[in-house]
């Protein structure tokens, strides 16, 4: 891995991914609105910036072009099908060899497997409801732009984050590859983390064609219960994996 994009790179998360990936000795080419541009000054002297949508199918090819892995923040924002095109684009456009991986929340389903308490559906249903009434989000467009990741053949991840929070470092998180499972009652992850196992997904070829959901690793959630649910899932559906154990 050597030349890596990031779709969307001005938000916080796009910046800890750039900060995580120039650590790693990546180059680093990014997509943000031209209105953004002022928000990456930090890293201007080591990162080529490419303006415009994330949506733009032109402005993400020519990013993308050469690269060895690309790091997509998917956003339902508005209600055009912004995070569909995006990543339409960048599973026509990217390098057939190249490391794909796409961020969402665990509110996108990635089979059967994944429970929602009651609560859960309700507020997600009730968010939604709003944020399409007001124009302001189509959170249904997470789970479109999901569907054509999943139907791919090429390498690709979907990381699906619990609630983000700003913060130190707890480590790498701990994931599971379906939401509902114990481990992940603790519905929280420092952002920093998040971004950091986002970058490690380019490098890591047990997470190709999966969507794992992730915790903290010190999360109470992590530490009681991780070993107890291997055992109890592990005659049912896959187990529950982490960047290293609690």
């Amino acid at each position: 891995m050597k030349h890596i994009a990031i779709i969307g790179i001005s938000g916080k998360l796009g910046q800890l991914m750039a900060k995580h990936a120039l650590a790693r000795g990546y180059r680093v080419t990014g997509v943000c609105r031209p209105e953004s541009v002022k928000k990456l000054d930090p890293f201007k002297d080591h990162i080529t910036v490419v303006a415009g949508e994330t949506s733009d199918a032109d402005i993400i090819a020519k990013a993308i072009r050469g690269c060895d892995g690309v790091l997509t923040v998917l956003v339902p924002w508005g209600t055009d099908g912004m995070a569909t095109k995006t990543a339409l684009t960048v599973l026509e456009r990217a390098d057939p060899n190249a490391r794909l991986v796409f961020s969402a929340g665990w509110h996108v389903r990635r089979d059967e497997y994944d429970r929602y308490a009651l609560r859960d559906r309700l507020t997600t249903w009730a968010f939604g409801r709003l944020a399409r009434l007001t124009g302001m989000a189509d959170i249904r467009d997470h789970a479109r732009a999901a569907r054509l990741i999943f139907a791919s053949d090429l390498d690709w991840t979907l990381v699906r984050a619990s609630d983000l929070e700003d913060g130190d470092s707890e480590g790498l998180p701990v994931w599971s590859p379906h939401v509902g499972d114990p481990v992940l009652r603790s519905n929280r992850t420092r952002r920093t983390d998040f971004a950091l196992f986002m970058v490690n997904a380019l490098t890591e070829d047990s997470l190709i064609h999966q969507a794992p959901a992730l915790v903290s690793r010190a999360s109470a959630s992590a530490r009681a219960g991780h070993s107890a649910v291997q055992r109890s899932m592990a005659s049912t559906r896959p187990t529950p994996e982490t960047g290293g154990r609690p």
